[in-house]
């Protein structure tokens, strides 16, 4: 023996990870142990059958740079599970390519879907580009391979369904593809929203990656800044507490020299005025340099 279990007396040996009487983790943090009641019982889809918590994933919160843009995506405060999803890669020495899918809360399993849509549409866009595609075909060749992956996912009735922005940004050229209410905006000289929202005044969908999407056309836009400024990508988790482009320019003024920063600082920022939906920012500086049209 080498002592009891500090939940209910039980005695265990040295060596033992969980209680043999009431199934408690002995030491806070053990492998498979639940992180709040400790109990060794989660099922798999992730929730303690003790006490009825979710179990934290790695989607929770997940950080990531490529080049010297980076990308913050968190669960927020209300949702049980981060149901957007995010890519962010350096497709050459001059240019970086990335995806931000928001999967539509009403639909199943959008967490799922929106994973898919990033995975392949990523894939897809870094294909093209490095095969030496332009922008825009790479662009349209990304949404297209997402709709793909997520729509074999569901039938019309079982259709898990996400939302789709991305921007390729480099060789002097800012290229923005939406389909959805996920937005782009341009924090330069003069700030600007790059994207417009595929949705009802309500705020109800009217575009959107799924097996019930019907034909996908994304819209695509290409602009040449004429000076040095950064692409911000982001869901509605963000851009819900800062729509307008000049409070999201405020509230990212070192974004240019600070990307990783910046996208932490936007996510506690959500975080902090309440966290009603998952929370997801890109930040991509740059470099040189019409401003948007």
């Amino acid at each position: 023996m080498s002592g009891n279990c500090p939940h209910c007396g039980y005695p265990v040996l040295a060596g033992e990870t969980f209680c043999e009487e009431c199934g408690r983790a002995l030491q806070a943090g053990a492998p498979g142990a639940c992180t709040a009641c400790g109990a060794a019982a989660i099922d798999a889809e992730g929730y303690c059958e003790r006490c009825g918590l979710r179990q934290p994933t790695a989607r929770d919160h997940a950080e990531v740079e490529a080049g010297r843009a980076a990308g913050v995506s968190d669960r927020g405060r209300r949702h049980s599970r981060n149901e957007d999803a995010m890519a962010l890669v350096a497709v050459d020495a001059e240019v970086v390519a990335g995806i931000v899918c928001d999967g539509v809360s009403s639909s199943p399993r959008p967490d799922d879907g929106s994973l898919a849509a990033v995975e392949a549409g990523a894939s897809a866009m870094v294909k093209e580009l490095r095969g030496g595609s332009g922008p825009v075909e790479a662009t349209r060749a990304a949404v297209a391979r997402a709709a793909e992956a997520i729509a074999v996912l569901g039938t019309l009735h079982d259709a898990p369904a996400c939302t789709f922005v991305s921007a390729v940004v480099g060789r002097g050229r800012v290229t923005i593809g939406w389909v959805g209410d996920s937005r782009a905006y341009w924090l330069g000289g003069t700030p600007a929203r790059l994207t417009l929202d595929d949705a009802t005044e309500s705020g109800m969908l009217t575009a959107w990656l799924g097996a019930d999407a019907g034909e996908v056309i994304p819209q695509v836009r290409t602009f040449e800044p004429d000076g040095p400024g950064v692409v911000l990508v982001c869901s509605d988790g963000l851009w819900g507490y800062l729509p307008a482009p000049e409070d999201m320019a405020r509230a990212a003024q070192d974004a240019a020299r600070a990307p990783l920063a910046t996208a932490q600082a936007l996510v506690r920022l959500a975080n902090d005025a309440g966290g009603r939906d998952n929370i997801t920012v890109l930040v991509i500086p740059f470099e040189k340099g019409s401003t948007p049209k």
